[in-house]
């Protein structure tokens, strides 16, 4: 049957009328569907809310460090000196022959990321390839200290590049010392695991204490990861208090 327009508005005017009585006579139908419409947008603003929030305030990473420093950080003087002698400078005589070569050596003595310790013997160069290894180690700590919740650190580089002249001074005091050093060829760095230099403002408030253990196994991370990338062979060192790194 053909509806027609005057149909139609008879219709709509009905529904209308019924739908009015029932607003008059049940009026918490009404009430009730804008109080669940307000609960519903208040339920996604608070979950667009907590959505913002920073790992800080919501969810901190865990520290976990590794099963164990000796077995995930078990690469030699033999299996880093093949690195060196692949990826390094010639051996440098002493702190002058150093100055000449810049062009091969990369200056490492001052970054946001890391804090190079007084060097008495070792000079403060790397190859490229070594430098952007530290950098990439000290801004993936940063980061890890972030998600974890913890006040920001810079790991400690100890020793760096070392000279000829350096090495025969050294090994009059300290028989682990190897003629034929890793530290000879600019690609080897170590980073001590029981000294962290503190990142504050000097005018603000101190900053919440850290244990060293927990910065240690924090770092112990970062480094395990560089290691599974391919990016460098680590010696744990425990008689010297380092990870002892030569970049690949």
């Amino acid at each position: 049957m053909k509806l027609s327009k005057k149909r139609y508005l008879i219709g709509f005017t009905a529904v209308v009328l019924v739908l009015a009585g029932v607003r008059l006579c049940f009026p918490q139908v009404a009430e009730n569907r804008s109080e669940k419409l307000e609960v519903s947008e208040e339920k996604i603003e608070s979950s667009q809310h907590i959505s913002h929030l920073s790992p800080l305030t919501s969810h901190p990473h865990k520290i976990l460090s590794v099963p164990s420093f000796k077995e995930c950080f078990p690469d030699t003087q033999a299996v880093q000196l093949q690195a060196a002698l692949k990826w390094g400078v010639k051996r440098v005589k002493d702190r002058e022959d150093a100055e000449r070569r810049k062009n091969e050596l990369v200056y490492v003595g001052a970054n946001p990321y890391y804090h190079v310790d007084r060097l008495y013997s070792s000079i403060p160069y790397l190859v490229p390839r070594a430098a952007v290894l530290l950098q990439d180690i000290g801004q993936a700590f940063f980061d890890s200290l972030y998600v974890k919740g913890i006040p920001l650190h810079r790991p400690i580089v100890t020793s760096v590049l070392r000279s000829e002249a350096d090495v025969v001074k050294l090994r009059r005091h300290n028989g682990n010392a190897t003629e034929n050093s890793c530290h000879l060829y600019g690609t080897t760095i170590d980073i001590c695991y029981n000294r962290f230099e503190t990142v504050e403002n000097p005018n603000g408030p101190a900053r919440r204490a850290v244990r060293n253990d927990s910065l240690k196994y924090v770092l112990s991370e970062v480094l395990r990861d560089m290691r599974e990338q391919g990016r460098c062979y680590i010696k744990y060192e425990v008689k010297q208090g380092c990870f002892h790194m030569t970049v690949r």
